[in-house]
């Protein structure tokens, strides 16, 4: 993962940098040839080729999976149904509507409310709005409501980090070892979908329930599994 695993939050979010030595260590990563890199993100392919600052681009899944972008520049974007499309614009005008245009991005997946370094008053105002409005209306077109860390997000049913995961796996050798990293609820998904076929692990500073199997804290002790993995 990328927000919050490789980088920290920022509240402006195309400045969120990857911690200190993570750069280099994916760079060496990805020169080795002896580690498939890969980063499965809920960010868009081109906003994570803004904010890398790797020698090369590892391999990339935006969009929670419904984009990839392989190691020889291949892109591949999943395309969305007529109707996916229409509750896309739906909600979009339902924004415009809302006065609530400044907090959303749009994604190929669906649309993200951001709402973190708001005052508390006005990121609960915006999240009573959407959970009043969206989670029956969200079935209408197929999508689902996921919580992030500082916002929520309306996505299609079939944007998941776990059939991103599934599919990076079926692609490698069996005996090949596996180490899938992430910070929240989107990456237990990813969790589920790896089950015993590697190590799950959470880069978090705080406990909480998760389907990992071990803890990092970042960014000192992400730095040293990766060090360690090399």
């Amino acid at each position: 993962d990328y927000d919050g695993t490789l980088a920290p939050f920022t509240v402006e979010r195309d400045r969120a940098r990857p911690y200190p030595e993570i750069s280099t260590l994916l760079s060496e990563l990805i020169d080795s040839k002896e580690t498939r890199t890969v980063i499965v993100s809920g960010r868009t392919i081109k906003s994570l080729r803004h904010l890398l600052e790797t020698d090369q681009l590892p391999e990339l899944w935006g969009c929670h999976g419904l984009e990839r972008l392989t190691l020889d520049g291949t892109y591949n974007l999943s395309e969305l149904s007529q109707l996916e499309r229409d509750g896309i614009d739906h909600v979009n005008r339902w924004a415009a509507s809302n006065e609530m245009e400044s907090y959303i991005e749009r994604k190929p997946s669906g649309i993200a409310f951001h709402w973190r370094g708001l005052a508390p008053d006005k990121a609960g105002d915006i999240k009573r709005k959407i959970l009043d409005k969206w989670p029956e209306a969200s079935e209408e077109y197929g999508f689902e409501l996921h919580g992030f860390d500082g916002g929520l997000e309306l996505r299609v049913k079939r944007a998941n980090k776990g059939t991103a995961v599934r599919t990076i796996v079926e692609e490698t050798d069996p005996e090949t070892l596996v180490a899938y990293l992430g910070d929240d609820a989107t990456d237990e998904d990813a969790f589920e979908a790896l089950a015993d076929r590697g190590l799950k692990v959470l880069v978090s500073d705080c406990d909480r329930p998760t389907k990992a199997d071990l803890v990092l804290r970042p960014p000192v002790e992400l730095v040293e599994f990766l060090r360690k993995w090399l």
